[in-house]
């Protein structure tokens, strides 16, 4: 461990190091490679942020964890981070970024939130194809904190260690105790240990981001903050009508196909007076049904933009999916004018007829949203990795890997020692809310900030709100720690310039809050040398 006067290294006039990568990482569940070697491109820039002009070097390549118990090479797994030059251990900031899946990499919330450069989409319109650019984030989080991107296993180029297999890392707890490794051998690599600490999570990413909390806690690494952006922390009330209600009427308003008259002005003020009618007349309508109130039946088709008949013959449940797994909503909302609504993003439309209409949305990219930026993505990417950040590599970069999803184990033990993962005939019943309120409990001056789009119907910000209100967290004072935004933007919420801003806005407050309590910062370095 470094001493508090120790600084990392001022690189501003150091050579860059490009770095070319022989080994071939598959992506299968029994694939892994024997090389146990870390290495990695490493670049040097300038951004400005702010106002402020920052030095900060960026680094792309592997670290190797270990057993926990032998101690020995198990997984070999790419990152890419951002570290400001010159700064002491203690009074900089580490942020540990994933997105979820679970199989996605990191790439989605590297290229597109708060890293110091971005790619430029047209959301919510399709961005058309080459030549792309990106461009300097000024919403960059980098004048705050270090930014680390983590690509779990089997995505992006991490792979097992030989007689380890992808699949063994495939797993609710697995994947936390890997990438909880990974953040040990980040933080004694990097001399990082006394810094404090964050983790930034989006969507699978935040269920990660509960489970991941406990266990680095029981670990003797106390966080400072965690961020939950687009959250599912409730297997079982996915596609609850009574969650969604508010997000399909945010997606009526976008499209000017309210019945209400006049339409609402103010969104926020709208979504809170649909999730009142929804958690009130609407969640009674739902367990009468097919006895009905026409008055609440009316309500609803005002609020959402379809007729009442439709309404009926969907049983009044606004969440519901036909049997190729198509959102009726968001299939029927614009079926005039031939249209289906992004699920990632309700704003995102995309043609719905012929055989555009027939081609699976759940297969690929091909969801609306999905449509509209993964030529970017793909296309930036490479460039960005490639050539500005001189990491080069034969084998193919695994973005999505539906392999890892379809192989995953969803069997989790919680804090207690209960299973919230599946039932006993198998069913996916995930619940990780409970080791979120676990940690906040045990660690009081953790920072939690839940961010959601209101136009997201992967991820509906209204159930994000009801599985925050039922956590298991009943001390009054430990939720002050707790704080919910909400943004005019879908699950990647950083995709729309505006919320993208106001979210950096927002976790700037947390982050302040987080490190200039000095008390509490005292109370986490306790707990961590408590662990030691």
């Amino acid at each position: 461990m470094v001493t508090s006067s120790s600084v990392q290294g001022n690189s501003r006039h150091a050579v860059d190091q490009p770095f070319f990568d022989p080994v071939a990482y598959g992506n299968g569940p029994d694939d892994s490679v024997t090389d146990a070697t870390e290495a990695a491109a490493i670049t040097h820039h300038t951004a400005v942020i702010g106002g402020k002009t920052i030095h900060y070097t960026a680094t792309a390549g592997h670290l190797v964890t270990v057993d926990p118990s032998s101690s020995q090479p198990d997984a070999k797994m790419f990152y890419v981070a951002f570290t400001q030059d010159g700064q002491t251990e203690e009074s900089r900031a580490v942020t540990f970024f994933y997105n979820g899946g679970p199989g996605s990499s990191s790439v989605f919330v590297l290229l597109g939130s708060f890293a110091p450069r971005r790619i430029k989409t047209s959301m919510p319109s399709f961005t058309p194809p080459a030549p792309y650019s990106m461009e300097d984030n000024p919403d960059s989080l980098l004048d705050h904190s270090d930014l680390v991107f983590i690509n779990p296993v089997g995505t992006g180029y991490s792979a097992a260690i030989a007689p380890r297999k992808n699949r063994d890392f495939w797993g609710v707890d697995q994947d936390a105790d890997s990438i909880k490794q990974f953040i040990k051998r980040f933080l004694t690599k990097n001399n990082r240990w006394n810094s404090p600490k964050f983790l930034y999570g989006e969507s699978y990413g935040t269920a990660r981001s509960c489970v991941l909390a406990y266990r680095l806690h029981e670990d003797g690494v106390d966080l400072n903050g965690v961020t939950l952006q687009s959250s599912i922390l409730d297997y079982t009330q996915a596609g609850n009508p009574v969650g969604a209600l508010p997000t399909a009427a945010a997606d009526a308003w976008y499209h000017k196909k309210l019945g209400v008259k006049p339409a609402p002005a103010n969104l926020g003020d709208f979504a809170e007076t649909v999730a009142d009618f929804a958690r009130t007349d609407y969640l009674t309508a739902l367990r009468k049904y097919p006895h009905q109130d026409d008055a609440t039946v009316e309500k609803l088709s005002e609020y959402t933009g379809i007729d009442k008949p439709t309404l009926l013959a969907w049983g009044l449940d606004i969440a519901a999916y036909d049997s190729r797994g198509n959102s009726l909503f968001l299939t029927t909302l614009l079926t005039s004018r031939g249209l289906s609504l992004g699920s990632y993003d309700g704003r995102v439309t995309a043609i719905g007829t012929g055989i555009a209409g027939k081609i699976d949305p759940n297969s690929g990219g091909n969801d609306p949203t999905m449509t509209a930026v993964t030529g970017v993505y793909t296309s930036m990417w490479n460039t960005y990795l490639n050539e500005q950040l001189k990491y080069t590599s034969n084998s193919s970069f695994t973005d999505l890997n539906d392999q890892a999803f379809l192989n995953w184990d969803f069997g989790h033990i919680d804090p207690t020692g209960a299973q919230k993962g599946k039932d006993a005939q198998g069913n996916v019943i995930l619940y990780t809310a409970g080791d979120l309120a676990a940690v906040m409990a045990l660690n009081v001056d953790l920072k939690v900030l839940s961010a959601n789009g209101y136009y997201d119907f992967v991820t509906p910000f209204y159930q994000t709100v009801l599985d925050l209100q039922q956590m298991p967290l009943i001390d009054k004072t430990v939720r002050e720690n707790l704080s919910a935004r909400f943004y005019p933007s879908g699950h990647m919420v950083y995709l729309d310039g505006g919320s993208r801003t106001q979210l950096k806005a927002d976790l700037a407050k947390m982050y302040e809050a987080a490190t200039s309590n000095h008390p509490a910062m005292t109370r986490i370095r306790a707990l961590q040398q408590r662990k030691a």
